[in-house]
């Protein structure tokens, strides 16, 4: 039987992890998933950040946890939602928004510059899926996992950012193929992809390039950018929080495997 409208994005009842989920796109979309009923858990490096995080959600009447996790290590990522599920009763939604995105020109990364942002970007998204998923079979409810990627790993924008493209072109692929594997357990699996969307690490890098040059080069990339907006406009973290919510509900319960594009129609320019 067809559930009625008011049921399709109610996340009563659900638990709902978010990497990263201290600032930015992991705040918004912890914010959306609360206001939708979820009980939320932050696993952010920032610890200070996701306590000041979950103070507010709770003051605001919404259930909300956090605990510090560095996403590149095994061991946190196991520790971290093992107490999301103590806490919460289960981990019913995952999504992987925690990421980094240094600018590093090839000829001065170093493998371990490389390394670093495949160990948070697509090693942490591997690892949370991964104990995340094993809680979700062991409970036979079925579950959710959102990876948040990048139109990078569709069509690298900039320079400085092989690292980064390369992790989120990893992330889109493993999205694929985690949702081949887990759709027998009814876990769902999608990505999304966002374009340019205004935040405050967005705001730090910003014309703080090392020389006169590299910044003049940077706001003349964003310049650019800018202009190949079909919308006429930078996105807003609410803008991959609405993705997101619609991901993690009902509304899309016959999608997995999929990519969902938020880039306010760079791709299309």
């Amino acid at each position: 039987m067809n559930k009625p409208f008011s049921e399709l994005l109610d996340l009563e009842g659900k638990g709902a992890v978010i990497t990263g989920g201290a600032m930015g796109l992991g705040l918004a979309i912890t914010t959306r998933l609360a206001e939708a009923g979820a009980s939320v858990f932050i696993m952010d490096s920032n610890a200070s950040e996701a306590e000041a995080a979950c103070a507010a959600l709770s003051q605001s009447g919404f259930t909300a946890y956090s605990a510090p996790c560095d996403v590149s290590s095994e061991e946190q990522v196991r520790k971290s939602l093992t107490l999301a599920e103590q806490k919460m009763g289960g981990v019913d939604i995952l999504v992987n928004s925690a990421g980094i995105y240094p600018r590093m020109p090839l000829e001065t990364m170093t493998a371990a510059d490389f390394g670093k942002v495949l160990g948070i970007n697509l090693t942490g998204t591997f690892l949370c899926c991964s104990h995340a998923s094993r809680i979700m079979k062991e409970r036979k409810r079925g579950g959710c996992i959102i990876n948040i990627a990048s139109i990078e790993a569709l069509h690298p924008s900039s320079t400085g950012m092989a690292a980064y493209d390369a992790s989120k072109g990893g992330v889109l692929t493993l999205t694929k193929s985690l949702a081949r594997e887990l759709g027998k357990h009814d876990i769902r699996v999608n990505v999304i992809a966002p374009g340019a969307i205004i935040t405050r690490g967005v705001y730090s890098q910003v014309g703080q390039g090392d020389s006169p040059e590299e910044q003049k080069e940077q706001l003349k990339q964003l310049k650019t950018f800018m202009s190949r907006m079909a919308l006429g406009r930078m996105g807003e973290p609410d803008d991959i929080a609405r993705a997101a919510l619609f991901l993690a509900s009902d509304m899309s319960a016959y999608i997995t495997g999929s990519l969902l594009v938020v880039d306010g129609g760079y791709l299309i320019s």
